[in-house]
This record gives structure tokens, sequence and C-alpha cells, in this order.
């Protein structure tokens, strides 16, 4: 299971922009590479992140084979409400992650 590194603002003002970041700890093996004994190495990236703010897509990002190991996305979007930024991606191998994070817009 990847992890990741998620920082939301804990407060921010109604109608401010907002920056969202987030490290995912993943190899991203791209599947072109080989092993010591010649065999390839099966592809296994993440493929598709999508954040939703209280339920409601803000960002969205389809990830191919040559982004780094360990990708750091970071997005801007409107602090309308208090509520639940949702960051989750998708991988080649294994089931999509979630993480959630709290904001306070006052």
């Amino acid at each position: 299971m990847t992890q990741a590194l998620v920082n939301v603002p804990a407060k921010a003002k109604r109608g401010e922009v907002i920056e969202i970041k987030t490290l995912i700890s993943h190899p991203m093996e791209t599947g072109y590479r080989h092993d010591t004994n010649g065999k390839p190495i099966p592809r296994d990236i993440i493929h598709t992140f999508v954040a939703r703010y209280n339920g409601e897509e803000v960002f969205r990002g389809d990830l191919h084979p040559a982004i780094a190991a360990n990708p750091f996305i970071t997005f801007f979007t409107v602090a309308t409400e208090s509520g639940v930024i949702e960051l989750t991606w998708t991988q080649d191998h294994g089931d999509p992650v979630t993480q959630k994070a709290n904001i306070t817009v006052e």
C-alpha cells in the first residue's frame, strides 16, 4: 500500500486560493526495465490522481510511465466552505488509495 504526505491548510478565508500538496510514496516502475536476469519488470505506476473538495472534483491528473518515483503533486483551489479534501490515486496493482484532510473556512 502506498502512503502519502498531504499538506492542506488547516484554516482559510472564504474565497482564498489555497495550495494543496501531496508527496506519494510509490516506486513508479515503467515496465521498460529488466531485472538482473533479463526478465521484464512489470509496470506499476499511479495512473490516475483525483482530488475532491466536499465530494466535488476540483483536480484530476492522468499520469504516465515518465513520471518519477514518489510523485509530488501540487494544485490550487478556492476555499468555499469547511469540509474535507479527499485525494484518491489509482495504481496498476492494488486498490485505489484515498487520503483525507479537513479544512476550516472562516
